[in-house]
């Protein structure tokens, strides 16, 4: 005995096919994207965004183009102070991100539920945290400049401050969401805090830890360049120098300096990324 398939509602004698259901969207589908238009559209007046006047200044970036190019390659006018200033640049990224990260771990390791029981504890770092990771780097930079003068040692206190916020969070909840299986087994057993920490968790999390070390130092290399723009040292400095002295062709050789180095950094983030994994 054959079998056929199961006869539809159309397929019976004296039954009318269904239609095919039409999906409409719901009225709250309808209320979210009537809601986004509207912001978009108050954002768009209270930005005064326009495009026709984008293209109707096309005269302006005519000129600055044709001020800017072909760029100064000048050695000791403006190459090497430039070469001199990236290096600047590199050094602020880099002690902003490596001294950072005792203050980061210690604030992760209290602001993560996997390791600090204690609410008021585990609430009082993440309140911390936000605030550091809420505050701009340029205005840390701005109140260390007032501290410290103008020089590079402000943007490497900026960075500090800021990176230990962002790194303090990335690295507590990477440890939330580790395996609760040895920190447990380790606690079972008597272990204290500061082991369960030291021998279940952060071997977890290395991997995840590096990962987001080296994203954070590839970041920090470009903000100590913005630093620089308010008086924190490094090329930024020189960019802004050139561009109130209208030295657009200095400045689009500073630039082409930062071009350069913000692509090595990140192709060595990415090998050291590679080789972790």
């Amino acid at each position: 005995m054959t079998t056929g398939p199961a006869p539809t509602s159309g397929d019976v004698p004296g039954t009318r096919p269904i239609p095919p259901r039409r999906l409409t969207p719901s009225a709250f589908v309808i209320a979210v994207i009537t809601a986004l238009a509207a912001l978009h559209a108050l954002a768009w007046r209270g930005t005064d965004f326009s495009p026709i006047a984008l293209v109707q200044g096309w005269q302006g970036m005519a000129d600055f183009a044709g001020e800017a190019l072909p760029p100064d390659l000048s050695w000791n006018d403006v190459l090497r102070p430039g070469i001199e200033a990236a290096l600047v640049t590199l050094y602020i990224g880099l002690l902003g991100t490596t001294f950072s990260v005792p203050f980061a771990l210690v604030l992760a390791v209290l602001g993560a539920r996997t390791t600090t029981p204690n609410p008021w504890v585990y609430q009082a770092s993440r309140s911390l945290l936000s605030f550091l990771r809420a505050v701009p780097d340029v205005v840390f930079a701005l109140i260390f400049i007032t501290a410290v003068g103008l020089g590079p040692f402000a943007g490497v206190l900026a960075l500090i401050f800021h990176n230990t916020g962002v790194m303090g969070k990335l690295w507590s909840e990477a440890m939330e969401e580790t395996d609760l299986g040895p920190r447990d087994a380790l606690r079972t057993n008597g272990a204290t805090g500061l082991q369960v920490v030291a021998h279940a968790v952060l071997p977890a999390v290395v991997p995840q830890f590096v990962g987001l070390l080296l994203y954070r130092f590839d970041v920090n290399v470009r903000s100590s360049l913005v630093l620089g723009l308010v008086g924190a040292g490094g090329i930024g400095f020189l960019i802004n120098q050139a561009i109130k002295l209208f030295r657009f062709d200095q400045m689009l050789t500073h630039i082409m300096i930062v071009l350069v180095l913000v692509v090595a950094v990140d192709l060595l983030s990415a090998r050291i990324r590679r080789m972790i994994r």
